[in-house]
């Protein structure tokens, strides 16, 4: 992480160089008028990596100042809404950095600056944004825009067109359910072991009915607890639905599932690449972000002959009942402008550089992570189905929303009851409906018990990162792998 960081910022220093070289000419600053904002980000040091040094080097009218969220520190009893609005009213920063329940909040409230305005007068290309981007931002404030995030997160299925070819199955397609993946991936053959074994679906790092089962649920729109009720739902009919899907793939003998307790890998670097199911041709397909996309590449640079070579991506399984949303898309950044702002032409100049044609070109070549938001710098250079990673909108009541609000200690006790009680499923000891009952009993006393704990708790008395369930993702998107952190 820290190679990849180094390697970013002397790429990210050669842009900047570059691209102020180009702007020297003719181009006298010294008489723009100037003014200072206040940015609101994570630290310092990151905001200048990411986004200051480009703008800074282009804007040397604008003094940027930045805000660090990071005193904000979590601890037991804290009500993090709270600390993060007395926060905003203490800095006064101009330019927000907002979750989309923060900012869903704040523009109900009327503390965020119409961005309509700028847009018109500025002639701000929308058109070039992904339409699920801007779609799922002004979603969240009665279709008005206060606000526009440079990137975004995403996954997609990636499927080995040459194992489909030569088992006669029918490529997958866009806009597939759950089911329809499933019975997909059942029609590769069951039989062989060791090399000569082929799968339909690689199912992830580790993966059980449980892990499994939520992902399945998550992508349906279903939730099994209720933050502000603090009330489970685990044991509803359509989880025993999902679970019962799940539990069928893995009857079926097609998912590929690694082994957790097989580490400590010591081979050669293109054997870790072929170890790798999908790009080793052992499984047709797998769902991941662009990391899977950047492994391909480099197995067919170090592998020659070996490894995936055909390969193509569509959109991971949606909700039939929500054809054109997905959970495994996210944006991670919402910047937004404060209503009350003395500087609101500044903060908007940070703005429109940060969503605008010209970032998004040059720092496109970063790979950060995600994605651009602006769909023609995501690079596409061998005609494959890229739009799978930006054709759906995000999910707007994502399963993890608000879990902050949730006692810190319940995830991990959770987690372990869960893997308790599906342990019995894989024992033929209990059924699946038996489990989610139990669960759903367990649970809620869990929940009751660690909420009075939190209730009784001093704040500051536990001070620390709030653990939630992270979706395995290398962009934060959700895959068939989940884990509790």
């Amino acid at each position: 992480m820290q190679y990849g960081r180094k390697i970013a910022a002397v790429l990210c220093g050669a842009l900047i160089a570059g691209i102020a070289a180009g702007c020297t000419g003719g181009d006298d600053t010294t008489n723009k008028e100037k003014t200072a904002i206040k940015v609101m980000y994570y630290d310092e040091r990151g905001f200048y990596q990411q986004f200051g040094m480009l703008f800074a080097a282009l804007h040397p009218e604008v003094e940027l100042e930045v805000v660090s969220t990071s005193s904000i520190a979590y601890e037991e009893g804290k009500d993090m809404e709270k600390a993060t609005q007395e926060f905003i009213a203490e800095q006064k920063p101009d330019v927000l950095l907002l979750s989309g329940g923060e900012y869903s909040r704040m523009a109900g409230e009327g503390k965020l600056y119409n961005l309509d305005t700028f847009i018109q007068k500025d002639k701000f290309d929308l058109e070039g944004i992904a339409p699920g981007i801007l779609e799922y931002i002004k979603q969240q404030s009665d279709g008005i825009l206060y606000g526009l995030s440079p990137n975004f997160y995403s996954q997609a299925l990636f499927y080995n067109k040459d194992l489909f070819t030569k088992y006669g199955v029918t490529f997958p397609t866009d806009r597939m359910s759950w089911e329809e993946l499933l019975q997909l991936a059942a029609r590769f053959p069951t039989d062989g072991s060791g090399e000569d074994r082929v799968y339909g679906l690689k199912a992830g790092y580790g993966a059980d009915l449980y892990q499994l089962g939520m992902m399945i649920g998550n992508s349906l729109g279903l939730s099994y607890i209720n933050p502000t009720t603090k009330q489970l739902t685990i044991n509803s009919d359509s989880w025993k639905k999902a679970f019962d899907t799940a539990d069928k793939a893995f009857k079926s003998g097609s998912l590929f599932v690694e082994d957790p307790n097989n580490g400590g890998f010591s081979g050669s670097y293109e054997d870790y690449l072929l170890g790798d199911a999908f790009i080793g041709g052992k499984a047709a397909m797998v769902i991941e972000s662009n990391y899977m996309m950047d492994q391909i590449k480099e197995a067919q640079t170090r592998l020659k002959d070996k490894g995936i070579k055909n390969w193509d991506v569509v959109t991971v399984p949606i909700n039939p009942q929500s054809p054109d949303e997905s959970s495994a898309m996210s944006v991670g950044q919402i910047f937004a402008i404060d209503a009350n702002s003395a500087n609101a032409e500044g903060a908007w100049k940070f703005l429109s550089y940060i969503n605008g044609d010209e970032f998004a070109r040059v720092t496109s070549k970063l790979n950060n992570g995600g994605f651009p938001a602006r769909m023609k710098y995501i690079s596409n250079e061998e005609g494959r189905n890229m739009a799978a990673f930006y054709s759906l909108k995000p999910r707007s009541n994502n399963m993890y929303d608000n879990y902050d609000k949730l006692p810190r200690d319940f995830y991990m006790k959770f987690n372990t009851l869960s893997q308790e009680e599906f342990q019995g499923i894989k024992d033929g000891k209990t059924t699946i409906e038996e489990a989610l009952d139990s669960l759903q009993v367990k649970g809620q006393k869990l929940l009751t018990e660690e909420s009075e704990k939190a209730a009784t708790a001093e704040p500051g008395s536990a001070a620390g990162s709030a653990p939630g369930v992270a979706v395995e993702s290398s962009s934060g998107g959700s895959s068939v792998e989940v884990r509790a952190e």
